[in-house]
């Protein structure tokens, strides 16, 4: 599972998630996306469940990015405890996820079969997801 190695701060605020993405909207690394259509928080343990569903149907083919990574802590108090005395341990990591951010991204397969893993892999995320393809423009770009 991905947690950051080290951190400055372990505890934060929980914030907002508004706007949409203005970074990691685009394909940078393959030649499909799966992007976020919805705001949200998306555990460490999503993401792992969304790369296997994908990895294990593309068998040993292909290759597979995952462009979001769980930075932000969230925390809990333990059941039954009084209120007060203090913010609680860390329970889990979270990335935060705004619509048109492409989390995960692969190549090397034909479309169909990136379109199904893909597929597959949207089922395991608490967001609605879209298929992208990668525009001509940009591939011609990245060519020349």
């Amino acid at each position: 599972m991905l947690i950051p190695k080290r951190v400055k701060r372990r505890k934060q605020h929980r914030g907002r998630i508004k706007g949409s993405a203005q970074k990691g909207n685009k394909i940078a690394y393959g030649e499909y996306g799966l992007v976020s259509e919805e705001p949200a928080r998306i555990t460490s343990r999503q993401i792992e469940a969304a790369r296997i569903a994908m990895t294990r149907f593309i068998k040993r083919g292909g290759k597979v990015w995952i462009d979001i990574f769980p930075h932000k802590p969230i925390t809990r108090h333990p059941a039954e405890s009084r209120m007060g005395s203090g913010k609680g341990s860390v329970e889990y990591w979270v990335a935060i996820v705004k619509p048109g951010r492409v989390m995960f991204e692969m190549a090397g397969v034909p479309e169909d079969v990136a379109r199904e893993a893909m597929r597959l892999a949207s089922h395991k995320l608490p967001v609605k997801c879209k298929f992208v393809k990668k525009e001509a423009d940009e591939v011609a770009a990245n060519e020349g």
